[in-house]
């Protein structure tokens, strides 16, 4: 059984800002994140039910999340990966980071 989860961007109902919707698609789990923090934080609560190990991370997205939306959410995920790698002393987090 392949451990699959899915993070959905969404707009909130004022359709200028965005939430993610975290779903574990073995069990059908959903839990809803403000940040990337939080998703992080939740990704990994969930993995453990699988012993840390899961398979993929899909994204998707609503209909409705403008591209404004979805440029806010590259450039926060942009800092993300910048802090991580930073706090790891500058290791890419992905092999695909390692080879550019």
């Amino acid at each position: 059984m392949a451990v699959v989860f899915e993070v959905k961007i969404c707009a909130n109902d004022d359709l200028e800002s965005w939430f993610l919707e975290l779903k574990d698609t073995v069990d059908g789990k959903i839990m809803l994140c403000n940040t990337l923090d939080e998703l992080d934080t939740n990704i990994e609560a969930l993995g453990d039910d699988y012993g840390g190990h899961i398979d993929e991370v899909k994204w998707i997205k609503e209909d409705n999340v403008s591209e404004i939306m979805m440029d806010d959410v590259r450039l926060k995920m942009a800092e993300h990966r910048e802090k991580i790698e930073t706090e790891r002393g500058g290791a890419a987090i992905t092999p695909m980071a390692e080879d550019s």
